[in-house]
């Protein structure tokens, strides 16, 4: 997924950065406001980790603003602010959910995954593709048994045609799923990873639509 992640502080950010980056998500990190709804002006995020209190307001606001104008990417409000009073704001302004500071990076995960399958139409973290078991939470793959591993990168991807099955995903649409702002792709990275996808799911698992992109086959 392409996630932006609005937070100050930097070593919570940091920390918060690398934990997303290692579930092979793409993360871009602003630590304002302003340099945040830029952001959302001109990515389309799969999912946003937004704190409330920031240098130049309350993250409540700009969520606020993202719902009025139709962005219905999910939220989860990431604040030490614990009130009960505060998260009924945060959730009747929009938020999917509320995780207050400090927490376990392995439940920011999890909560990631699930508003993610929410989103996907599918809360069932355990599903099939063609002959593949697929689960979802703990990012694993088998077959007849045998469990298939993939890289973080080329589980991202999977988990791209897995979110949506019929659709045709271009190859700048992947590697806004892959990188964040400021990466180095090179010209064939998306290939390559398809590539060895197909090596290990079956040479059906992507189908190629020559010109225009890819889209999830039977394994």
């Amino acid at each position: 997924m392409r996630i932006l992640l609005v937070e100050d502080a930097l070593m919570l950010g940091e920390a918060v950065r690398d934990q997303v980056a290692e579930d092979g998500h793409a993360v871009d990190w602003m630590t304002c406001l302003k340099h945040a709804e830029a952001s959302v002006a001109t990515t389309d995020y799969d999912l946003i980790l937004l704190d409330l209190t920031l240098p130049d307001g309350n993250g409540v606001d700009l969520l606020g603003r993202c719902r009025r104008a139709g962005n219905t990417t999910p939220v989860i409000i990431l604040t030490a602010r614990d009130q009960i009073s505060d998260r009924i704001a945060g959730l009747n302004a929009g938020a999917d959910d509320y995780l207050v500071k400090p927490f376990d990076l392995a439940e920011l995960s999890a909560r990631i995954a699930a508003v993610a399958r929410r989103y996907a139409g599918n809360p069932n973290p355990l599903i099939e593709v063609g002959e593949l078991e697929v689960d979802l939470v703990n990012h694993s793959l088998r077959r007849a048994g045998h469990g298939i591993e993939l890289t973080a990168r080329e589980w991202a991807l999977f988990e791209a045609f897995v979110q949506r099955p019929e659709a045709l995903l271009s190859r700048s649409q992947l590697e806004d799923r892959l990188y964040a702002f400021g990466a180095e792709i090179e010209s064939n990275t998306i290939e390559v990873h398809i590539s060895r996808l197909r090596k290990k799911l079956g040479r059906g698992a992507i189908e190629t639509v020559r010109g225009m992109g890819y889209r999830l086959g039977q394994a």
